[in-house]
């Protein structure tokens, strides 16, 4: 096995050996394409530069454009305005690009074509990016870099300050239109607070409160009016009383002055007074009202002929000054107690009326909580979102003040675009190495694949494995006198070919290198 494989090596070398002028042709013919690809190639120049996107050192809240969006976002944003076609337009006239290009095709090709010239590039996972710009004049290249660096700051700084603007602005917007709903919204809890004060959940405990308070002073006057129904009532009989003892002391006088002139009034009223009891009694039981007004008047009709007799005067007149003002103080007392008795009754209706009212909104009570709560749902929301868009407007007005004293994020150019000395296509050492590595690599491949095209026998045991027979011996290629003459001079005239192919691809280098087309 280690035999096969030493066999096989064996048998590449000698073709690589074998076949060394294909290999030397291919290298020639490479590094000559190489000079031609360099020569026709245009000089490409490019020149970057690296800007970074500083953070604000003041961040008055977390309504700033550098929390609403991340670099990102801001590059992107900023990279399509400063390659817009107004912009890019302007620059292309300033700087005169693309002269022969502009000059058959349209501008919006030449636009096109700058737009891929320029890369903007992330540098990590910093806030580090390159821009870079290529075109054929050096110097160009660098002004036109320098310049999009400059736009990329001055369209940062004015997106920055338009989002802030439209930020405050839109909040503005929304503020009002907040403040708006949120008068509207307390204007009709205010009206139906004033609508409905009595009867609102948190008066109910007041209201119980002065309902108890009414009906207690309403049992109170009813039992003041209750007492001064019995008082009227006593007054009045005692009134009555006196007013028929008048009368009757009267009319006795007059009759014992005509019949029986030595009778006195008192004892006629007194026989008259139990006579009519006696009829009473005789009609109604003790507790019947005239029975007990009749007993009332014997009694005291007793009493003032005993009072006579023991003072040992006798009323001279039926119409005695104490009996008369004891009617004058009844009739006055019976009056009072009217005008009591009505100022009671006027008061008992007013807070009859007063406990209907408030029984009234004690009952509604539960209807307006339910409406109350019905028209207050979403009041919290609105305040609370209210509230915020205050907090919010201020904050994007700090914003904006921010962004107009440029004190916010921005970009910043960190390394300047650079004057480029060699063109884009590389040094003339690299594109030689390159092309040098092709023609070596083409020549081996010829030579291998010829290798594989040619059926004949290259050695012993591919003889002895395809025709299963084994060889007793080998005679190698004899070569005359006059082959072998032949054979060199062949050999001389490839070797000098190749000599002087690579002598005229020298002095062609020589030569584009003195006239500037090659840089090593």
């Amino acid at each position: 096995m280690e035999l096969q494989q030493l066999d096989v090596i064996r048998k590449y070398i000698n073709l690589l050996l074998g076949g060394h002028k294909w290999i030397v042709g291919c290298v020639l013919l490479a590094i000559s394409a190489g000079l031609a690809f360099y020569i026709k190639t245009p000089e490409i120049y490019r020149s970057s530069t690296s800007i970074v996107y500083q953070d604000q050192q003041i961040n008055p809240s977390r309504f700033s454009p550098d929390q609403e969006m991340d670099i990102r976002e801001m590059l992107n944003t900023v990279s399509q305005q400063v390659m817009s076609r107004s912009n890019l337009e302007t620059m292309i006239k300033e700087f005169n690009l693309y002269p022969n290009f502009r000059k058959n095709v349209p501008i919006e090709d030449v636009i096109e074509k700058m737009r891929k010239d320029i890369a903007v590039e992330r540098e990590g996972r910093g806030n580090v990016f390159s821009v870079s710009f290529q075109a054929r004049d050096p110097q160009t290249v660098k002004e036109v870099t320098n310049e999009l660096a400059a736009k990329f700051i001055e369209i940062n700084l004015r997106v920055r300050q338009e989002r802030a603007r439209e930020t405050a602005s839109y909040i503005q917007d929304e503020l009002q239109m907040s403040k708006q709903k949120l008068h509207k919204k307390d204007e009709q809890m205010r009206d139906y607070k004033l609508r409905y004060y009595n009867e609102m959940p948190q008066q109910r405990g007041a209201n119980m409160n002065r309902l108890n308070a009414l009906q207690e002073q309403l049992q109170a006057i009813q039992a003041n009016i209750q007492r001064l129904e019995q008082t009227r009532l006593l007054a009045a009989e005692q009134l009555e009383t006196l007013q028929s003892i008048q009368a009757e002391a009267s009319a006795s006088t007059a009759a014992q002055a005509d019949s029986e002139p030595g009778m006195r009034g008192p004892e006629a009223q007194l026989m008259e007074a139990r006579s009519r009891l006696r009829d009473l009694r005789a009609k109604y039981t003790d507790a019947h009202p005239g029975v007990k007004r009749m007993e009332k008047r014997v009694r005291h009709l007793e009493s003032q002929i005993a009072d006579q007799e023991t003072s040992g005067t006798r009323m001279a007149m039926p119409g005695d000054r104490s009996r008369e003002s004891r009617i004058q103080k009844l009739t006055f007392q019976l009056k009072e107690i009217n005008l009591d008795l009505k100022a009671l009754r006027n008061e008992s209706k007013s807070i009859r009326s007063q406990i209907k009212k408030y029984q009234q909104w004690v009952d509604a009570a539960p209807i307006r909580e339910a409406e109350w709560v019905e028209l207050t749902r979403d009041y919290q929301e609105l305040k609370e979102y209210h509230d915020e868009l205050v907090s919010r407007s201020l904050a994007a007005e700090a914003v904006e003040s921010l962004e107009v004293r440029q004190k916010g994020s921005q970009f910043q150019v960190v390394d300047s675009a650079f004057l480029p000395n060699a063109p884009l296509k590389g040094t003339f050492f690299k594109v030689l190495l390159i092309a040098a590595f092709g023609g070596i690599a083409a020549g081996s491949g010829l030579i291998l694949g010829r290798d594989l095209m040619d059926p004949s026998f290259k050695s012993v045991r591919e003889i002895e494995s395809t025709l299963n027979m084994s060889v007793a011996c080998f005679l190698p290629m004899v070569l005359t006198e006059a082959e072998q003459k032949r054979s060199w001079l062949i050999n001389i005239l490839w070797y000098l070919f190749f000599a002087a192919w690579l002598i005229g691809w020298a002095a062609a280098t020589l030569y584009f290198w003195r006239q500037g087309e090659i840089i090593f």
